[in-house]
């Protein structure tokens, strides 16, 4: 089976790498040439272009910077799409817009080409030591004709659904780990304007329940996502919590824009009537301005 692979940056080559390692025949095409001669080393063949290397490959991956360049390698000129022979299967890596995605897989789709878009988290880091989740969305036909590829470059896949989820999940997890990092920067300021050392409340944020993710694993399972609010931590103790957080921040003269608009979330679902039901109720407000729930379980 040949594999053509394009875009072979710092995920995309060793990614590529690790199909070399599996044992596939591996065709890659970059738009910088001297990107990809890491991998012509290790056994790769060079494609001149994209058009070029679709036409002679059963499977085709993409791993680029955005929807830009996806959109160009696919439906621009000398793009893959015209190119692709029936019954290919094509994987795209590229963190994405679910919107471009459907409209390729559609297009792709009256070719009799299969498509997984199949966004993948672990960084260069975890692409060089298989260390990656792939987040694969598409039909699942597509998902077990990929499985072995997925297999080989990553240590977990999951199914997210239909295609486009995979993009969804990945740009809402990062969406939410970049927000997470904010979030900490600013308690860690406050924190050591404050008079504790950096390496200190460092360690006690690892070691206490958000390094151990028990919000994520334990507490938002158990209350918010099951619509359960019978009170664990009350919503009256996290905003007597938030507030002493604030009145610190103020007295060091750091600003807490993400707390100061957590407190007034907080405030909002107290005014309801809420002190007394678990903290994660004031997630609902959220639900009703989005109008959608996020359950696991029925309470």
């Amino acid at each position: 089976m040949n594999v053509g692979f394009i875009g072979v940056g710092n995920i995309g080559t060793p990614i590529a790498g690790q199909l070399l390692k599996a044992g596939y025949a591996l065709v890659v095409h970059d738009l910088r040439p001297e990107a990809a001669d890491a991998l012509l080393e290790a056994g790769a063949e060079w494609s001149d272009s994209p058009a070029a290397l679709a036409a002679e490959c059963e499977v085709v991956v993409t791993c680029l910077p955005g929807p830009v360049e996806m959109e160009q390698v696919c439906l621009g000129p000398g793009g893959i799409v015209g190119h692709l022979k029936p019954g290919t299967l094509y994987i795209d890596h590229t963190t994405n817009l679910p919107a471009l995605v459907r409209r390729v897989h559609e297009i792709l789709g009256a070719r009799d080409v299969a498509m997984l878009d199949a966004p993948v988290s672990g960084g260069m880091e975890g692409a060089r030591t298989r260390d990656l989740l792939v987040m694969a969305g598409g039909d699942r036909e597509a998902l077990e004709r990929a499985h072995p590829l997925l297999d080989a470059v990553a240590k977990r896949v999951i199914y997210t659904g239909g295609i486009g989820t995979g993009s969804i999940a990945k740009i809402m997890h990062n969406s939410a780990s970049f927000t997470l990092d904010l979030v900490m920067a600013e308690c860690w300021t406050v924190g050591v304007k404050a008079g504790i050392d950096a390496a200190t409340i460092v360690h006690v944020f690892n070691e206490a329940a958000l390094g151990h993710q028990m919000s994520l694993k334990v507490r938002l399972p158990a209350t918010y996502l099951r619509g359960d609010f019978d009170p664990r931590f009350s919503l009256a103790l996290a905003k007597k919590d938030l507030g002493l957080a604030l009145d610190l921040a103020r007295a060091t003269e750091t600003p807490m824009r993400f707390a100061a608009l957590c407190e007034q979330e907080l405030i909002e679902a107290i005014g309801r009537g809420w002190a007394d039901r678990d903290a994660s109720i004031f997630l609902t407000l959220q639900e009703e301005r989005a109008n959608v729930q996020v359950r696991l379980l029925p309470a």
